[in-house]
């Protein structure tokens, strides 16, 4: 499956360009560092640095050795850096310096240890190094256990990190790599197995166990029968996964920084969801809603429906109904639960908005017949709030002109207890606002 806004501009990503190729002729390098090496890579660093173009605060340094192009005749001299809270670096310092990661001259072509392997004791774990790109492509809850280095190209790095905690990442880093500088990570879920950056220290089924993790926190019932991974949002960069559930749902689970559940998608309100029958979905979800509405006393045949973000193991959603112009919002827990029509919905904290304000206006009019307020034709309304009583108001506006009322209601149950015009609801979080409620200046 495709990810979703992952910029994949990786066309010119090659095999790694192994620097141990052109020191092949040289003996391996010794398991500890010498004195003099040592001592000439500190006074070499600063140049050497310098020539790379890296921000590396040297901590210790060291010279590996020197080595010549057959033919150029040319040499190359090359250096390994430990760097102050960053990534250990091998630097090939000649003509053109080209800077490598310690994870890229960990192993030669022919998978054993490179002559330019990092040896340098602050360098002695080259995976950490990919911690600050992690973060810095907004990953919080990684903690690197293994990398490995998949290639570059003349403007990327790529690397692979697998988490402690079972995920995995694709890092593609600028060329040299640079903690500072724009990096992208996506999650190993986005590159297909065949693909050249495909992941290898992670295990796939593994990966999409995090939707089983996630299920139980969407608040309904879902034994997962399947599961897949559709991609990353690019504003928040937040993972989408498909579950699919042996109770006939399905749900686009989405997936904060933080590995936590921030919402959960009905199938039957997406045309994302693959591994459930969208169309069916909905329609056999809009007939479970119409006799929770009718149980509840809401009479609606439910035509569309609209999840709110699940909370508390609490299904709403706002209802639109074929046979009736005004719709609600079903609030269910399990088999029962109660309708709010949308005149009223925001006194109980959720606003319609599928339904026109103005369909919801002849509600009003006869919550005001009812407080003997019969010549009030409602023309404008607005939900002013609730108070820490649990009163709560709505301000209304007449079709004749005249000035308007203040509706107090009752939270629990909802129900209209008094009128109040608008010169003497002054005290209610500064009166009334509509335009024919005000004095005119």
């Amino acid at each position: 499956m495709r990810p979703v806004g992952i910029g994949l501009a990786i066309a010119l990503i090659a095999a790694v360009m192994a620097p141990a190729a052109a020191f092949a002729a040289k003996p391996p390098a010794a398991p500890a560092v010498s004195k003099e090496n040592r001592e000439r890579g500190m006074k070499d660093a600063a140049a050497v640095v310098a020539a790379s173009g890296m921000d590396c605060q040297v901590a210790d340094a060291r010279f590996i050795g020197e080595g010549a192009d057959p033919k150029t005749k040319k040499k190359t001299s090359y250096y390994e850096l430990a760097c102050t809270g960053g990534e250990g670096l091998v630097v090939a310092k000649s003509d053109v310096t080209v800077t490598y990661t310690c994870l890229e001259t960990a192993v030669g072509p022919d998978g054993k240890p490179s002559n330019l392997s990092c040896i340098l004791p602050a360098n002695a774990d080259p995976n950490a190094g990919l911690a600050p790109y992690l973060v810095k492509g907004g990953v919080t809850n990684c903690d690197v256990a293994n990398g490995r280095a998949l290639g570059r190209s003349d403007k990327s790095v790529v690397f692979e990190a697998a988490c402690k905690n079972g995920d995995g990442y694709i890092i593609i880093a600028g060329n040299p790599p640079k903690a500072d500088a724009a990096v992208e990570v996506n999650p190993c879920l986005g590159y297909d197995e065949g693909s050249s950056m495909a992941c290898k220290l992670t295990d796939r089924a593994a990966l999409l166990s995090v939707v089983d993790r996630l299920a139980p926190s969407i608040g309904k019932p879902c034994t997962v029968t399947n599961r897949g991974y559709i991609g990353v949002t690019q504003q928040k960069h937040e993972n989408l996964y498909e579950v699919a559930c042996k109770e006939g749902k399905g749900y686009i689970l989405v997936q904060k920084a933080d590995g936590t559940l921030d919402s959960a998608i009905d199938c039957g309100a997406t045309d994302m969801c693959k591994m459930t029958d969208a169309r069916q979905a909905q329609t056999e979800q809009a007939g479970l809603y119409t006799k929770l509405a009718r149980k509840a006393g809401f009479e609606c045949d439910v035509d569309r429906y609209f999840p709110f973000p699940a909370r508390g193991g609490i299904d709403a959603v706002e209802l639109t109904c074929k046979n009736r112009q005004d719709g609600g919002v079903g609030v269910f827990t399990g088999s029962t639960g109660q309708v709010f029509d949308c005149a009223h919905a925001e006194i109980e904290g959720y606003r319609c908005s599928n339904t026109k304000p103005e369909l919801t206006y002849p509600t009003l009019t006869a919550d005001l017949k009812k407080l003997n307020k019969p010549s009030c034709v409602v023309s404008s309304a607005r939900t002013v709030g609730v108070t820490a009583e649990k009163h709560g108001y709505i301000e209304v506006g007449c079709a004749d002109g005249l000035p308007g009322f203040m509706i107090e209601y009752s939270v629990t149950p909802l129900a209209p207890l008094n009128v109040l015009g608008c010169a003497q609801a002054t005290g209610i979080a500064g009166g009334c606002k509509l335009p024919g409620n005000t004095k005119k200046s």
